[in-house]
């Protein structure tokens, strides 16, 4: 017997909604870890809650010399912003 289908909607009582969002989160780090893992991908994932926090997993932080996550974020911030500027400039 396989799981229901839910409806994709925002989810109104804010106490369930804080809690699916902490557990959608966990579940979406782990298998960026894991995606990360099983093919050597470089993967980054962002995330920002509905009151600005922010949580992040990269692959590559470690092997960049990065230990403090806060360098990382500035500075992979700055690349992506340097991408899409060459991309729409070009």
């Amino acid at each position: 017997m396989g799981r229901g289908k839910i409806v994709i909607r925002r989810i109104d009582n804010s106490t369930s909604r804080q809690v699916t969002f902490s557990k959608r989160r966990n579940g979406l780090l782990k298998k960026a870890k894991e995606l990360a893992i099983l093919c050597d991908a470089e993967v980054g994932v962002m995330i920002f809650s509905s009151t600005g926090k922010l949580y992040d997993f990269s692959s590559t932080r470690e092997r960049l010399g990065y230990e403090d996550r806060h360098t990382y974020i500035r500075h992979y911030t700055v690349s992506i912003k340097e991408i899409l500027t060459s991309n729409f400039e070009s």
